[in-house]
């Protein structure tokens, strides 16, 4: 099934025919087309389970009875390839409510393993997938990967091919999964902003139509977080970034995060309850590292000062947030209940502050960590009093790769370095990426925190041990075309107790 028929495929979940709750569950369904085209994937791994994900898709010429109510999917999972000694088996409602989306919490599994796992509905078998549950006991090494900004019309999906081939236990993406506006040309190109639930859905549908990134979701867990082209750019909370009324907006936003829980492979304490979704979360890999997902998007105030780049205003200082009141105690008691030895914070937006004017006036991007200043002194005090182990800040969002100090008063050469942040570039934001280089370079000089800046695209590759962690910043040369080549551009070390990172 190509891209056009996957897209006008997905329009037609839930559309096809009313909605009806009475229909009994269907386990003989009867598919003209083979309904997995979507491929499969899984996420939020634990100690003893993982979510398994798949979504149904009907054939855009033939409307089948199956559209009309809830289909029974089963799944299986092995400790083979060749899917032989099947371990655990069992089944999961597709409803047309949730787009024929199915999220199976499978637990029951054994600590630190790879399995590999595959579903069926009536006669239709997916492709098998592989996934990986995280550790209980102390680990050799844990290794991940972090992604974000992945705009299909901006390039080709070239990163998630040489990810594939890695050795990771987990890719971690950091938001920015699809971008709500149009653009583009030739065969990336996308007509239309995304605004409804049909739009969001056929929006997915053609980004999932892409095989490279169908193959990451195959051969890896995930564990997803979002930003604010999920939804509509620079958005904060039920403030949007046109003049629409409230009201409209959160039924925008309710839509948007209806098909983000249904093209994803999140828990189904994820379910989203009208505009609101539960994605803030924690996931333990043993006493070795510890996964903490923010959400700076849901609960943010809106930006000071008009947003984008500018001086700070008299809002700069003012009372506000970034996570929001309840989200911000959550994360001190993470802090304070973490006996893990790396802590990683899945992180939206840039934490470092970034004086982004040249000579003596400032200037600071309102947006990001910067321009909500009273809530960036609250976790960077948070992190220092809660004396968490080793905090380390991955991030995306900015099309470009960065190495920054943690500090609390950035002007003040004494302040210690508290932490580490580690930005990765977009998977295909910004194209190739030559233009901004100039830019970066000029805030590298202003700004003595930063050490490394690359303008290229592809992901970060981390391994943590009980020594360090290393991170490898993987760059293709080209999005432009489907084949190039990856390296790595730079890797540096952060060391077990030293929260200030060097260059390898």
């Amino acid at each position: 099934m190509n891209r056009r028929t996957l897209l006008k495929s997905a329009g037609l979940l839930g559309l096809a025919y009313p909605l009806r709750s009475f229909y009994s569950l269907q386990t003989t369904p009867q598919f003209s087309s083979d309904p997995f085209v979507a491929g499969i994937a899984s996420g939020d791994p634990t100690r003893n389970g993982v979510v398994l994900w798949t979504r149904l898709i009907p054939d855009p010429n033939a409307r089948r009875d199956w559209q009309r109510g809830p289909v029974s999917v089963t799944f299986e999972i092995a400790t083979d390839e060749r899917m032989q000694n099947v371990v655990r088996r069992g089944t999961s409602p597709a409803t047309p409510e949730l787009g024929h989306s199915v999220h199976a919490d499978v637990t029951g599994l054994d600590a630190n393993r790879w399995y590999w796992y595959r579903f069926r509905a009536g006669a239709a078998e997916s492709v098998i997938g592989r996934t990986k549950t995280a550790p209980a006991n102390p680990a050799d090494r844990i290794r991940f990967a972090f992604a974000s900004c992945q705009q299909y019309q901006a390039g080709y999906y070239t990163p998630y091919k040489a990810m594939a081939k890695e050795d990771i236990d987990v890719v971690v993406f950091l938001g920015d999964y699809i971008y709500e506006s149009s653009g583009g040309s030739g065969a990336r190109r996308i007509a239309g902003e995304a605004k409804t639930l049909e739009g969001y859905r056929e929006r997915y549908a053609t980004y999932r139509s892409d095989e490279n990134l169908r193959e990451a979701h195959r051969l890896f867990p995930w564990i997803i977080t979002w930003d604010d082209h999920e939804v509509q750019d620079n958005y904060a909370a039920d403030t949007p970034r046109d003049a629409q009324p409230r009201e409209d907006f959160l039924v925008r936003r309710a839509a948007a995060y209806q098909a983000h829980y249904e093209w994803l492979p999140l828990p189904k304490a994820s379910i989203p309850r009208g505009p609101n979704m539960q994605l803030y979360r924690s996931l333990s890999f043993g006493p070795l590292a510890n996964f903490i997902v923010l959400d700076g998007r849901q609960y943010r105030s809106d930006q000071a000062c008009g947003d984008g780049v500018k001086a700070p205003c008299s809002e700069f200082l003012a009372e506000r947030t970034m996570l929001g009141q309840a989200q911000e105690r959550w994360l001190e008691d993470e802090f304070r209940q973490s006996r893990a030895q790396w802590n990683i914070l899945a992180n939206q937006v840039r934490m470092a502050v970034v004086d982004q004017a040249r000579g003596e006036t400032e200037a600071y991007s309102m947006d990001v960590w910067a321009g909500y200043e009273t809530a960036r002194r609250r976790i960077t005090q948070s992190i220092q009093s809660t004396r968490v182990r080793n905090p380390i800040v991955i991030t995306g969002d900015i099309h470009s790769n960065w190495v920054c100090d943690l500090k609390m008063d950035y002007k003040s050469e004494r302040t210690p370095v508290i932490a580490t942040e580690l930005i990765g570039t977009s998977i295909s934001s910004g194209g190739d990426g030559a233009d901004s280089s100039v830019n970066g370079m000029a805030q590298m000089d202003e700004n003595p925190h930063l050490k490394f800046f690359n303008n290229q695209r592809g992901y970060v590759r981390c391994e943590m041990t009980s020594r360090s962690l290393v991170a490898d910043f993987r760059v293709v040369e080209k999005v432009s075309v489907p084949e190039s080549p990856v390296s790595t551009r730079a890797s540096f070390i952060v060391e077990n107790g030293r929260p200030e990172s060097h260059r390898l």
